[in-house]
């Protein structure tokens, strides 16, 4: 009661919950209708109440805040349901855990990659190569894939295996990504090389709308395969990326829309990402470099 009338009032209101028993799992979600932060401390903190609190609250104005102890903690609760909490409260042992939750909330907080329609100017089969398809533990949906390119300054937007086809079911966890050399978007704004990643690692997930999340690689499977060239164009910067020659591998074009590699011609248009920094072991830097 107390809580509803400082709110009403007009103040800014705090509520701090330590989650012991079902009952305090209760109040906190009574207290988070009233409040505008609530603060959930567990004693011996599980996965089960901090969902079940964020789900019941998930269209209330409140700021949820989750007590945890290391940085393991602080990624289970601001990931939790993907939506998390809106933030943690941590009593560092030493500076080096502040340091490592906030390399986590840098990398957790979505990122926007502004694609460019590139057209196509030219498009061939050019023989076999090792090809990587890279297994996430996340479902993707139509329009969502990964930005790989064989030039770490453009990358396509290369759309997950979502779609049905008559030759193949759907297997919207993957992404048929290209050959070992191609660069992939990892989290932090680096790129790593498609043969390097491994089970457990990150990738980003972007969307047609260049909206990005990140996701686990849970396998990756690399197998000799026809490859094709593509090379496109925007504003005179040219990027090229190798691709399987097959009808289920497919670019998203200027309409948000995935489309198959044997269906693509010089003059469509597809999403490419441009970033004009150069790298230097996957991390932009200010320098000249030329790829070709």
């Amino acid at each position: 009661e107390m809580a509803s009338e400082l709110s009403e009032s007009g103040r800014q209101v705090a509520a701090y919950v330590e989650i012991r028993s079902k009952a305090h799992e209760e109040l906190a979600r009574r207290l988070g209708r009233v409040v505008d932060y609530l603060i959930l401390v567990g004693e011996d903190w599980k996965i089960i109440p901090l969902e079940n609190i964020i789900a019941d609250l998930q269209e209330e104005d409140v700021k949820l805040i989750a007590a945890v102890a290391d940085v393991d903690e602080a990624r289970v609760a601001l990931e939790t349901l993907e939506h998390g909490t809106d933030g943690v409260l941590i009593e560092p042992a030493d500076i080096s855990q502040i340091k490592d939750i906030a390399a986590l909330l840098e990398n957790i907080e979505s990122e926007t990659y502004e694609l460019k329609p590139a057209t196509i100017t030219r498009i061939e089969p050019i023989g076999s190569g090792d090809r990587v398809c890279v297994d996430t533990c996340s479902i993707m949906g139509i329009g969502e894939g990964m930005l790989v390119g064989s030039y770490s300054q453009g990358l396509f937007l290369v759309h997950s295996e979502s779609l049905e086809s008559e030759y193949v079911a759907s297997r919207p966890f993957r992404v048929n990504a290209g050959p070992v050399q191609a660069y992939v978007m990892v989290p932090g704004g680096r790129t790593r090389y498609l043969s390097e990643l491994e089970t457990g690692d990150e990738v980003i997930i972007v969307d047609r709308d260049g909206r990005s999340r990140s996701a686990i690689v849970g396998r990756v499977k690399i197998e000799k395969r026809p490859l094709m060239l593509v090379e496109a164009e925007y504003e005179g910067m040219k990027v090229r990326t190798l691709l399987q020659n097959a009808e289920t591998i497919r670019l998203v074009n200027d309409k948000g829309e995935p489309v198959s590699v044997s269906e693509l011609g010089e003059g469509d248009r597809v999403l490419v990402y441009f970033d004009e920094s150069a790298r230097h072991f996957g991390m932009a830097i200010k320098e000249t470099i030329i790829e070709k």
